[in-house]
This record gives C-alpha cells, structure tokens and sequence, in this order.
C-alpha cells in the first residue's frame, strides 16, 4: 500500500468519524483495510513502513491497534494471508516496531516465512496423499473382498 493511498484511508477514517457512512463507503473502507492487513504479512513491508518512521507515529500505532478487530472470526474469514494477524500481535509491541526497521531481522523473518511456507506445503501434500492412498487402498480391499464372496 503507498503512502498516497495510506494517507487517504487516514483522511477517509477521520471524515467518517464526524459524518454517517454510508453503504459505499463502508464497503470501501472495508476493502481498504483489508488489502492493508493483509500487507502486514510481508516483513519487507514492514520494514519499508519502518524505515520511513511510521511505527513511531502514534497516529498510525493506534491504527494498528484500532486493526486488532480483523482476529475476529467474522473478519477473519476474509484473509487471504492468516500471517498478517500475527504481524499485527507483534506490531502491538514497540520493541517489535523498532527491531523491524533493521533489514537482517526483516530478511530473517522472511525467510522464516519461506521455510515455514515451504514445511507445511510439503506437510500437506504428504498428508493428502496418504489420505488418497487410504482410500485406493481401501476400495481396492472392498473389490477384491466382493470378488472372493
């Protein structure tokens, strides 16, 4: 998300603060918030966000709290990227906000990331696997015991 964009949504959340929204603009504010939670996600990301002193804005600390809303099942159910709401736990921490701006832990994290990603995908095929061969496998003991009665 750009800083023009962020900037906006700022704008649009304090105009909405004095003034009923309306159904177009929930939905918009809606979607906004959800593609910027979903960026929080990527630690290079939150690296570029903390380089550019954002994290020590309190303006924008409290908007990440005010995000905690999205670990709410009926939020939830929209993401995409479920490794962002971890993110915004540990955004909720200022040593976190701090250590973010240092590129090693930004690319440590990222490759974390990656390794993890990598261990449950491969987690997952063999457990979809061995469910299928289970099942083959059974139908297989079913014919072959129809066959003989």
């Amino acid at each position: 998300m750009s800083t023009r964009v962020f900037l906006l949504l700022i704008q649009f959340l304090i105009s909405a603060c004095y003034l009923k929204e309306s159904e177009d603009q929930q939905r918009l504010r809606f979607q906004v918030e959800l593609e910027f939670v979903q960026c929080l996600a990527n630690p290079n990301y939150l690296h570029f966000l903390a380089q550019r002193g954002y994290f020590k804005d309190p303006a924008f600390v409290n908007y990440i709290k005010y995000l905690q809303y999205w670990k709410e099942p009926q939020y939830a159910k929209y993401l995409k990227y479920p490794m962002c709401l971890h993110f915004l736990d540990l955004l909720q921490y200022e040593h976190f906000r701090k250590e973010i701006a240092n590129g090693q832990c930004s690319r440590f994290i990222d490759d974390q990331q990656i390794l993890h990603w990598q261990h449950y995908t491969r987690k997952r095929v063999r457990l979809l696997q061995n469910q299928a061969d289970k099942h083959t496998g059974g139908s297989q003991s079913e014919t072959a015991t129809q066959k003989s009665v």
